[in-house]
């Protein structure tokens, strides 16, 4: 039996001319893109160079206006010279940040914030230290904290003039870091008591790290004129200084309408539960020959 031979289907595929064949000269050619995209990079950088340029070294953006608010005892001309500013300084030339930093650097300056405004304006804005008390530190100079309790300064009393606010002692600076500071909870009880209003104006703060707090304060105690004392003594221990107030106001106003002969000299109120007040007699017929009576 003959077998019939089947006819080849196969087909070659067209041989590449030599034209079509990617050479690599062909692959390293830079596109015109490529080309036009790089030039117009380099025209945008020198372009904003230019402008940065004319901006800064144009006198017509020099500082001509200079708005400083929030200051009461640092002068503005301290901060002008702080921040490093004259009517040659172009506006768009300085750092803000920088300006901050440096008059952030006074004592009594707590935060400092720089603004341009317009084309020749600039704005800063000062928020100075609130002092809250004076700590006397033994062997060491006396030092202003503030209402957070941060010290930022040595006191220097012809300079700062803070004869009003109460003298701290007893408490110790502790180093944290790079900084030092007051901590602990004798200083905390020290920081409340400061919180608590109703206690006259307090000279004096005396710290003591087994009996807590004792202060010498204006006598608003003895209600008699002839009977008030210029300081009263008064201990309060470590905390409660609230409930204390309260306590000690109602003390003086029982003294006072029960025991008319008596003044006030002194008073501990250490433990709220068992008060101690020290009394003086008071010369009422001395005070009544005075009067006429």
């Amino acid at each position: 039996m003959n077998k019939k031979i089947k006819q080849n289907k196969y087909k070659p595929e067209p041989a590449v001319s030599k034209g079509d064949l990617p050479t690599s000269a062909n692959r390293n050619k830079p596109s015109k893109k490529f080309f036009i995209s790089l030039g117009l990079v380099i025209l945008m950088s020198l372009s904003s160079i230019w402008v940065y340029d004319a901006i800064t070294q144009c006198p017509v953006f020099n500082i001509r206006q200079l708005d400083i608010s929030g200051t009461k005892r640092v002068e503005k001309n301290e901060i002008i010279q702080l921040a490093g500013i004259t009517e040659q300084t172009n506006l768009f030339e300085i750092n803000l940040k920088s300006i901050e930093q440096k008059i952030t650097c006074h004592p009594w300056i707590a935060e400092a914030s720089a603004k341009r405004s317009f084309f020749s304006t600039l704005i800063l804005t000062i928020v100075e230290q609130d002092p809250l008390a004076i700590v006397n530190i033994e062997n060491l100079t006396d030092i202003i904290i503030n209402t957070q309790g941060h010290p930022f300064k040595e006191y220097e009393p012809q300079k700062d003039q803070l004869s009003f606010l109460p003298v701290i002692s007893g408490a110790d600076l502790t180093q944290a870091g790079n900084t030092f500071q007051f901590e602990g909870p004798l200083f905390n009880s020290i920081m409340n008591l400061l919180k608590t209003r109703g206690f006259g104006r307090i000279n004096d703060i005396i710290g003591n790290e087994n009996i807590g707090i004792t202060i010498q304060a204006q006598d608003i105690y003895n209600k008699k004129t002839e009977n008030i004392q210029s300081i009263m003594p008064v201990k309060l221990g470590f905390d409660r200084f609230e409930e204390k107030r309260i306590k000690a106001i109602k003390i003086s106003e029982y003294i006072d309408k029960n025991f008319p002969d008596k003044a006030i000299s002194a008073m501990d109120l250490f433990d709220i539960e068992k008060i101690f007040i020290t009394t003086k007699e008071t010369n009422t017929l001395h005070h009544n020959i005075e009067r006429g009576v």
